[in-house]
């Protein structure tokens, strides 16, 4: 098995892979990104070969671009940015803070239901980590990086994140009215990929996991009613964070 960059961004089925695919073939800086993104394609696979599966990268290959696959870049309206996969077997789905159904919510998504159990009134916390339900409506859930070997925290980073860095600002540039939800330093950094800040919403507040959400910052920001209300606002339907 391998990981094929081209042929993975070619399947994905919305319009993502169009702009994804302008992104990777980008002539106007001497195809850089191309080459960039064919030297992680070739580290992948040279990692991939060389564990034999004694170690394992997450999550799997076919589920690395699974972010972009439940609606178009035009319908984007939230993007929450995460710093990398879960590194655990069984967790990681490509989509950031979310994990599959049967498995063990994480601490910091745990935050995330408390946090949504005071903001919003009708919210429920549900006993799925499963966030899919929110990119069905137009939530990216972005991880900056887009795999991790395995028990490797940071370990790809260097090769993805100038990638996912050039997706948020062609967020940016291509759409409007969208909500930047940026929590913890990692994440606020970003706020500097966003060109045109006039036409998009950016909420900050700190990380939702135990170490720094109980420091003060993350409870109480109210970033899911505050961004139902810019959306509203901007005569966008707002999001259905309910996930039972």
């Amino acid at each position: 098995m391998t990981f094929q960059m081209v042929k993975s961004l070619q399947q994905i089925r919305t319009s993502w892979s169009k702009l994804l695919l302008e992104i990777y073939y980008d002539k106007s800086n001497e195809c850089v990104n191309k080459k960039k993104l064919d030297a992680t394609e070739e580290f992948i696979n040279h990692k991939f070969q060389i564990y034999c599966g004694r170690i394992s990268i997450y999550p799997p290959f076919p589920l690395f671009f699974n972010a972009f696959n439940y609606f178009d870049y035009e319908n984007t309206k939230v993007v929450i940015i995460g710093q990398d996969p879960y590194h655990q077997p069984g967790q990681a789905m490509g989509l950031s803070f979310s994990v599959f159904g049967d498995v063990k919510i994480p601490p910091s998504l745990k935050n995330i239901y408390k946090e949504l159990d005071t903001d919003i009134d009708e919210f429920v916390i549900p006993d799925t980590g499963n966030l899919t339900k929110w990119a069905d409506q137009g939530v990216l859930l972005l991880n900056a990086s887009l795999s991790v070997l395995e028990s490797k925290p940071n370990s790809h980073r260097e090769r993805w994140e100038f990638f996912t860095d050039m997706i948020v600002s062609a967020i940016s540039d291509k759409t409007q009215n969208v909500v930047f939800m940026l929590w913890g330093n990692f994440a606020k950094k970003k706020r500097t990929l966003i060109h045109n800040q006039e036409n998009h919403c950016i909420l900050e507040a700190n990380h939702p996991s135990p170490l720094s959400a109980n420091r003060g910052g993350w409870f109480g920001s109210g970033h899911f009613s505050k961004a139902n209300k810019y959306l509203e606002d901007k005569g966008r339907n707002s999001i259905n964070w309910m996930l039972v």
